[in-house]
C-alpha cells in the first residue's frame, strides 16, 4: 500500500547544514561565485511561498536567508523560448526563438544574440561557466559554456555530485557561473498504472511502481490533500497528477540540498550567490503555454551572501528578461549608462573571425547593443524598492504546430492579453492534450467546467482579455467587453502598443491589418 508524505530522514541533516554558519577561509576559493537553478514547468508551489502541500525544506530555507520575490514572471510559457530569453536578457520574438529548438521545430536565436548571451558575458566579465541537465537553446556558439557537465536531469541529486568537481576545483582562481537546468518537473516517463481510474496520470518524471531515483529518497503525495490551482478543475484525474507534480517538485529540493552541502563543505556558501526559478508555471492546461497567470509566473528564490537584508520577500515586477543583466551586475560586468556589457563582444567581428554565418540574417536588421531587462541587485538590497511599472509578455509558438500569437501588458492593477490569432481555436501543446485532467473534463463537452471558465472557453478565446488583476488575481472575468471598462480597455491596448514598440515586436503591424 502505498505510503503518503514521508519526509525523507536525510534533511533532518542536510537542513541543518543550510542553517548553519559557514567560516571564511580566504585560501580556499573565488569570491562572488554563482549557481543558477532553473527547473522546468514549475510554478510557485514552494513552502516559502505558502503552499501547505510542498515538501521543499532546502529551498525555504535559502528563501529564509535570502530573498523571496513574489510577482515574478516568464516572458513566455513554453520552454526553449523562455530559456533563450533567460539567457539574452531579450524577449523571444527580438532574440529570434519563437518556439522549440529541437526536432523539426528547428527555431533558434539570431546569431548576433551572442554579443549578450548568458555565459558569453559572464566569461568576458571573468568567470570560468559550467553547465549541466536541460540545455534547449540555439545556436550552441551563441550560448556556450566552457564545460559541460552531464547528468540525469530527474535526478538533482546525481546532478549535484556531478557538479561538485567544478564548483571545488581550485586550479583556476576565477569565480564559477554554473547554469544548473533540471528536466523535473516536466511531464514524461509513461503513466502511472497504479491509478485506479481510468485515465492515469502523466509520472511527471517519477519512475513506477514507486521506486526511487538513485540517491534520493522519494516523497509521495496524497492526492486528497492537495491544493487545487484556480485555474484547474478540482477532480480526481487532476488531483493524481498533481501528487505525480508534486513528488517531481520533492526531487528537486533535494538536489538543491546536495548543491548546498557541497558549497557548505568547500566553505564556497557564503561567496555563491544562489538563484532558483523556473523556465514558466506548472505543466497543466490553464499554466504551460498560456499568458495566464498559471503560465507565466513562477518562483524566484535569491540568495546573495553579501546583502545584509535577509529573510525577506519583495512585492517588485520582475521578469525573466531581468536575469542576465542581473547576473551580469553581480559579477561587475554591467553598464548601467548602456544597460549592456561593459566588455561588449563586436559580434559582427566574432562571426567574420570564425568564417561562419557570413551571409546570414544575423541581427533582424538591428544591432544587439542592449539589453530589454534591467538588473534587479538594488531590490536585495532595499525590498521595498520597486521594479518594473509595468511587464510584457510575448507568446507565438511553442511547438511548431501551435501558432497562436499572444501578447500580454500587466501592472499591479490590470492585465491586458491580446489573443492575435483569436478567430483560431487555441492549439495544445501534445503532452498537455494528453493529460489526463484535461482529457476528463474535455469528455464532459464544451460546458463542462475548466477552473476559472469552460472547456469551450479555454479552446476558443476571444480578441482581448482584461482582467482586474488586483481585485481577480484568479481572471476569473473577462472585463473586455464591458461598458464600464472602455476606457480602461483603450488605456491598456495604448501600453500595449507602446510596449511593442519598445521591444521591437514585429506582431505590432498586426494592430493595422486583419
Amino acid at each position: 500500500m502505498r505510503k503518503f508524505i514521508r519526509i525523507p530522514a536525510i534533511y533532518i541533516v542536510l537542513l541543518t547544514l543550510v542553517n548553519s554558519t559557514t567560516v571564511f577561509n580566504a585560501a580556499s576559493g573565488a569570491e562572488r561565485n554563482v549557481i543558477f537553478i532553473i527547473t522546468d514547468d514549475e510554478s510557485p508551489t514552494l513552502g516559502c511561498y505558502g503552499d501547505p502541500a510542498a515538501v521543499t525544506p532546502a529551498i525555504d530555507a535559502i528563501a529564509r536567508d535570502g530573498m523571496i520575490f513574489r510577482n515574478a514572471f516568464a516572458t513566455t510559457a513554453s520552454c526553449s523560448a523562455s530559456r533563450s530569453v533567460v539567457m539574452s536578457g531579450l524577449h523571444n520574438h527580438r532574440n529570434g526563438q519563437f518556439g522549440h529548438q529541437h526536432h523539426y521545430h528547428k527555431f533558434a536565436s539570431f546569431h548576433n544574440v551572442v554579443s549578450l548571451s548568458l555565459p558569453r558575458v559572464m566569461n568576458r566579465a571573468g568567470y570560468r561557466t559550467a553547465h549541466i541537465g536541460k540545455y534547449h537553446v540555439a545556436p550552441e556558439t551563441v550560448y556556450e559554456f566552457e564545460t559541460y557537465l552531464k547528468g540525469n536531469g530527474r535526478n538533482a541529486v546525481a546532478m549535484a555530485d556531478k557538479c561538485k568537481e567544478f564548483i571545488t576545483q581550485k586550479e583556476d582562481d576565477r569565480p564559477f557561473f554554473l547554469y544548473f537546468g533540471t528536466s523535473d518537473p516536466h511531464r514524461g516517463g509513461g503513466k502511472d498504472n497504479q491509478s485506479e481510474l481510468e485515465l492515469k496520470p502523466d509520472l511527471f518524471g517519477n519512475l513506477s511502481n514507486d521506486r526511487a531515483h538513485e540517491g534520493v529518497e522519494e516523497v509521495f503525495f496524497n492526492p486528497n490533500d492537495l491544493p487545487i490551482p484556480a485555474f484547474l478543475p478540482d477532480t480526481p484525474e487532476t488531483r493524481e497528477e498533481l501528487a505525480q507534480y508534486y513528488q517531481s517538485c520533492a526531487r528537486i529540493d533535494q538536489g538543491v540540498a546536495r548543491l548546498v552541502d557541497i558549497l557548505k563543505e568547500a566553505d564556497l556558501y557564503d561567496r555563491t550567490m544562489i538563484v532558483f526559478t523556473s523556465d514558466h508555471g506548472m505543466a497543466f492546461a490553464g499554466g504551460k503555454t498560456t499568458v495566464y497567470e498559471g503560465g507565466l509566473r513562477v518562483p524566484m528564490v535569491v540568495r546573495d551572501p553579501y546583502q545584509d537584508e535577509r529573510g525577506v520577500s519583495s512585492e517588485a515586477l520582475i521578469s525573466h528578461i531581468d536575469i542576465t543583466p542581473t547576473l551580469l551586475d553581480f559579477a561587475g560586468g554591467l553598464d548601467y549608462e548602456t544597460n549592456a556589457p561593459k566588455n561588449p563582444l563586436d559580434a559582427n567581428q566574432f562571426w567574420k573571425e570564425r568564417g561562419e554565418a557570413i551571409k546570414e540574417n544575423r541581427n533582424g536588421n538591428k544591432p544587439f547593443n542592449r539589453y530589454h531587462g534591467r538588473s534587479w541587485l538594488h531590490c536585495l538590497r532595499n525590498p521595498n524598492e520597486a521594479h518594473h511599472k509595468t511587464i510584457f509578455a510575448s507568446h507565438t509558438f511553442h511547438e511548431i504546430q501551435m501558432y497562436y500569437p499572444m501578447r500580454v501588458v500587466r501592472d499591479g492593477n490590470y492585465k491586458l492579453i491580446w489573443n492575435i490569432a483569436h478567430p483560431l481555436p487555441y492549439p495544445f501543446a501534445s503532452d498537455l492534450w494528453a493529460a489526463s485532467s484535461w482529457q476528463a473534463q474535455l469528455a464532459k463537452g464544451n460546458d463542462a467546467p475548466y477552473g476559472q471558465m469552460t472547456v469551450g472557453r479555454y479552446v476558443q478565446r476571444p480578441e482581448f482579455e482584461l482582467y482586474d488583476i488586483k481585485a481577480d488575481p484568479h481572471e476569473s472575468t473577462n472585463l473586455a467587453d464591458s461598458p464600464g471598462h472602455g476606457d480602461i480597455l483603450k488605456l491598456y491596448q495604448e501600453k500595449l502598443k507602446s510596449m511593442q514598440k519598445q521591444m521591437d515586436d514585429p506582431w505590432i503591424m498586426k494592430w493595422n491589418y486583419e
